[in-house]
């Protein structure tokens, strides 16, 4: 039976378990954690749901559908992917696995700053995409933890909802071009604080500053190390791939946040369909 191998436990990459499996070829899912998905507290921009629902139990469900579909989901860390006599070759913490077609749906990690409170506030305040939670901080207070691009965009997608918006470098230089409106503090952050929810950050010389929420946004290294070593190529941390979404690489396949575009559920669920389908066709012609 041909196989597909999936790098990837997010919704791009369950979904092109989903199909994957339902077309009959043998499924394998390697994932080390739920990713951006499972840190998110709150989804209501997700057709077919009238109700709000949180990433993990988002997740919870997609992997319930692909593990009844016959995918086999395993748990591990990938530490690398080679070429085989035939296919490729998966190294990971738990054994190697062979497949006929890889699809790489490893996300696009957002950075954690080592800052007191930025994880123990993980969807309590603290978020990790501003056009997923912006429109939870209408008319409140927040902060944009980061110094470069990512967090400059991240800031004009908040700028129109919320009250107001600082950019904390976090003792880096203040960027150029900043948008009109966006506050900067550049001093060190030491903490982030509240109660139940956030309530402040706290500097390095103990001075406070109030906010409702703290975006991080940290850039999103590491997506592409696969890809690049196989050969694909690779843009920044983009995985650059054609219109079926295949890489220049034979049977390799990318989808989700790995390719860039809107970083959203709805667009890693359609990447992972189209992957899979194509992947499909792949391991049947060869």
């Amino acid at each position: 039976m041909p196989s597909i191998l999936i790098v990837g436990g997010g919704p791009a990459g369950l979904s092109a378990a989903i199909y994957a499996a339902r077309a009959n070829v043998q499924t394998t899912v390697l994932y080390k954690d739920g990713g951006a998905l499972e840190k998110t507290d709150k989804i209501e921009n997700y057709f077919g749901f009238t109700d709000v629902i949180s990433g993990p139990d988002l997740l919870a469900r997609g992997r319930a559908q692909a593990a009844r579909l016959g995918a086999q989901l395993v748990q591990t860390e990938v530490t690398g992917i080679e070429y085989a006599e035939k296919g490729f070759s998966v190294k990971t913490t738990a054994g190697a696995y062979a497949a006929d077609a890889i699809i790489l749906a490893t996300g696009a990690p957002r950075a954690t700053p080592p800052i007191a409170g930025v994880r123990e506030f993980e969807g309590r305040g603290v978020s990790y995409c501003a056009i997923c939670d912006a429109f939870f901080y209408r008319g409140k207070a927040v902060a944009v933890l980061g110094e470069g691009e990512y967090a400059l965009e991240e800031a004009r997608t908040l700028l129109p909802v919320a009250a107001s918006v600082t950019l904390l470098t976090n003792g880096a230089s203040a960027p150029a071009n900043l948008p009109d409106g966006l506050l900067v503090d550049t001093r060190k952050v030491a903490a982030v604080e509240g109660d139940d929810k956030v309530a402040r950050v706290l500097f390095a010389d103990g001075e406070p500053i109030a906010v409702d929420g703290v975006f991080i946004a940290y850039g999103t290294a590491g997506s592409g190390d696969f890809a690049r070593k196989l050969g694909a190529q690779v843009e920044g941390n983009k995985i650059q791939v054609s219109a079926d979404l295949s890489t220049a690489v034979p049977g390799l396949f990318a989808a989700g946040d790995c390719t860039g575009g809107l970083l959203q559920v709805a667009k890693a669920v359609s990447d992972g369909a189209q992957a899979a389908m194509n992947a499909i066709k792949f391991v049947r012609q060869a």
